[in-house]
């Protein structure tokens, strides 16, 4: 493909905010593993949301190779890496092979120039190493317990590293396929990996990024500053060539580090003299970086140049000597986007997202891949940082088109006995078999100008129809036989009307059978629309249970048999153990307000009751009533016991009041008596005295 300059033609690019502005809705682009051959990048590695593996040619965008792993949909590919021009790849040796055979002059120039293999990180902790020579898998490494991270190939003795959720860091011999040795890189899971330049170091990134001595496993230095995990870790200079210096000696070598949701990249430097544990300085972009490519430096006064590619579809470009500390986030000198010609003048253009990017080997043009990542476009693009904002207008659909024309496909058409049935879609009891015929008849069957036509009769009748098979169900509803097929429709184009149609049975006979014919491919994304169901209106929560009963009754083995089945029943088991948590809390509800209820409708029961009358009806007299009550001879009893209490109570106080008088006062007293001066008036004693 032709190279095109990033500000040269007229035509095809676009200056300025302008073309930026106009684009109004932003494109996201997923993380997907990819990986540029390290010899003059030539092939690209590209691993497609299908789970298939395809290894294209940078040069022509031809398809070079495509490897559909075994298990490509439970086992998907996470991470990728190149072997090294100079490792061999961890290749059988030729004695190994038996007697040696002269070569092909094209396996001889394939040897040479290609790349062997290919180390594949899957999601369930194994790795396959895949040869592009020979188009086959060559050998599967298993070690990890988790999801594969990062895995990187040694320059020199063809080992390699890895790392996994597992938290743990493995070295593998791949000439013989076995753990060399395995090591703990963090107390959380490891998510990248980097070997420095002189093959005696390793980086890796867990929550702290550490520096380990690959002879000892020892850790080295430690670096911290990024809040989430790292994502990517990449060596910028080259340790001085001195065989001389110590392990400790270690100047002039820097590394890039990049996070999770982190718009910022760090630059660290490692260092003998003091242990500095900032960035020297960091790169700002406007999105999360997805993926990074370099320049690695030799000297000290040369720039490095930084390709970022961010989530937004757009590549940035940053151009900076290594010489100092830097406080202030450095900003991108160019930003590249790419977007498609509208229709028209006040057309609005659609942007096209940029997967990735390398800087080819003469350091000045560079290596873009845009577009879908099952059908990319890769394309040579001069760099021209003059200008801060650069959009590359280009017309995908008319590239892609060029490139179907150029393969030539062969459509062999079989020969059709009349005894053969053809099946085509219809309606039930359809066995029309479809006649072949030749020109000749097809030209008789042509209806002449006084020919006598068919009749609707006869033509019914050739078309085989039997009337009696396609008889409609009472209710309107399909058959049973039908059920299957269409819950599979409804699963498939996602039909609200279809499902409700066949979710909404009630009998038991009809869920088990449905159930029963659905193919096994139907069965995880009808849990995944019973769960959606489920968390909605009560009604049908309780109709949605028979149906999840019958599944996971009758696909039993087959659910067994997903390796990832608690992710993917994730929201359904939750939604369980919320329901059972407060099943407890509803009962003792249930209860009390039973107790309630019955109280309050035993007080309206004895509220309802009429009050019953108080009068007599009927009242009996004794005839001695005349000569006086009961009740007035006991009044007058009680009468007469009250008087004799009271003379007896006067008795006792005079009594007292005698015995408080003196012995002189009792003789004057009786004296008087005597005499008979107690009969005189108060008068006559005063006038005798």
């Amino acid at each position: 493909m032709a190279a095109a300059g990033a500000g040269s033609s007229t035509g095809d690019t676009a200056r300025g905010g302008e073309q930026a502005a106009a684009f109004e809705t932003p494109v996201f682009v997923a993380r997907t593993p990819c990986a540029f051959s390290p010899r003059e990048r030539r092939f690209l590695a590209l691993s497609g949301p299908d789970g298939r593996l395809r290894v294209w040619e940078t040069a022509s965008s031809r398809l070079h190779h495509e490897y559909v792993p075994s298990a490509h949909l439970s086992a998907a590919c996470t991470c990728l890496a190149w072997a090294p021009p100079g490792a061999g790849g961890g290749r059988p040796s030729p004695s190994k092979e038996g007697p040696q055979r002269k070569k092909r002059k094209s396996e001889a120039v394939e040897a040479g120039e290609q790349l062997d293999l290919l180390a594949i990180g899957t999601a369930v902790g194994s790795i396959l190493l895949y040869s592009t020579i020979r188009g086959e898998l060559q050998s599967k490494l298993s070690g990890h317990d988790g999801k594969v991270n990062c895995v990187r190939w040694h320059q020199d003795n063809g080992c390699l590293y890895s790392c996994s959720d597992d938290k743990h860091i493995v070295e593998w011999n791949t000439q013989t396929c076995k753990v060399k040795c395995k090591w703990k890189g963090d107390n959380s899971s490891v998510s990248s990996l980097c070997i420095s330049p002189d093959g005696k170091m390793l980086l890796s990134a867990g929550r702290s990024i550490k520096l380990w001595d690959l002879e000892t496993k020892e850790v080295y230095r430690h670096f911290t500053g990024h809040a989430t995990a790292v994502s990517m870790l990449m060596f910028i200079t080259v340790r001085p060539s001195n065989e001389n210096q110590p392990f400790d000696g270690i100047t002039g070598l820097y590394f890039l580090s990049g996070a999770m949701h982190d718009r910022l990249l760090s630059v660290w430097q490692v260092r003998s003299d003091r242990k500095e544990k900032n960035a020297v300085m960091s790169f700002t972009v406007p999105d999360e970086p997805i993926h990074v490519d370099l320049t690695v430096s030799e000297s000290k006064e040369e720039p490095v140049k930084l390709a970022v590619v961010c989530r937004d579809g757009q590549l940035h470009l940053f151009e900076q000597v290594l010489n100092g500390y830097c406080k202030k986030p450095l900003t991108s000198k160019c930003t590249i986007q790419i977007a498609t010609p509208g229709e028209g003048h006040e057309s609005t253009p659609t942007p096209v997202p940029v997967l990735a990017a390398a800087f080819c080997s003469d350091k000045e043009s560079l290596l873009l891949v845009y577009g879908n990542s099952l059908q990319p476009v890769l394309e040579r693009v001069a760099l021209n940082t003059t200008e801060s904002h650069v959009c590359l207008v280009r017309d995908i659909q008319k590239t892609l088109t060029l490139k179907t024309e150029m393969v030539v496909t062969k459509v062999k058409t079989p020969v059709v006995n009349s005894e053969v049935k053809t099946l085509v879609p219809g309606i039930p009891g359809h066995s029309a078999a479809i006649k072949t015929s030749s020109r000749k008849e097809k030209i008789e069957t042509k209806r002449k100008p006084g020919g006598q036509e068919e009749s609707i009769e006869d033509r019914l009748g050739a078309m085989d129809i039997d009337v009696m098979k396609t008889k409609p169900s009472p209710g309107g509803l399909p058959q049973t036989d039908n059920f299957a097929v269409l819950l599979v429709q409804g699963l498939e184009s996602n039909d609200p009307e279809i499902l409700n149609k066949v979710l909404q049975t009630k009998k038991e006979a009809i869920i088990k059978k449905t159930v029963a014919r659905i193919p096994v491919y139907a069965v995880i994304p009808l849990l995944h629309e019973l769960t959606k169901r489920l968390q909605g209106h009560p009604y049908s929560a309780s109709q949605m249970v028979r149906w999840l009963k019958s599944v996971l009754t009758i696909h039993a083995s087959y659910l067994s048999t997903l390796p990832d089945l608690v992710p993917q029943l994730g929201m359904l088991y939750q939604l369980m153990e919320s329901r059972v948590k407060t099943l407890q809390k509803l009962s003792r509800l249930h209860g009390k307000l039973y107790l309630i209820i019955t109280q309050v409708a035993a007080l309206e029961q004895a509220q309802d009751v009429p009050d019953v009358d108080q009068t007599a009806k009927l009242v009996y007299e004794e005839e001695s009533s005349e000569e006086g009550s009961d009740d007035e001879m006991a009044a007058e009893r009680d009468s007469d016991e009250n008087w004799d209490e009271d003379d007896e109570n006067e008795e006792e106080e005079e009594n007292e009041e005698k015995d408080d008088l003196s012995d002189d006062e009792q003789e004057m007293a009786v004296e008087k008596e005597i005499n008979g001066e107690s009969d005189l008036d108060p008068e006559n004693e005063s006038e005798e005295e």
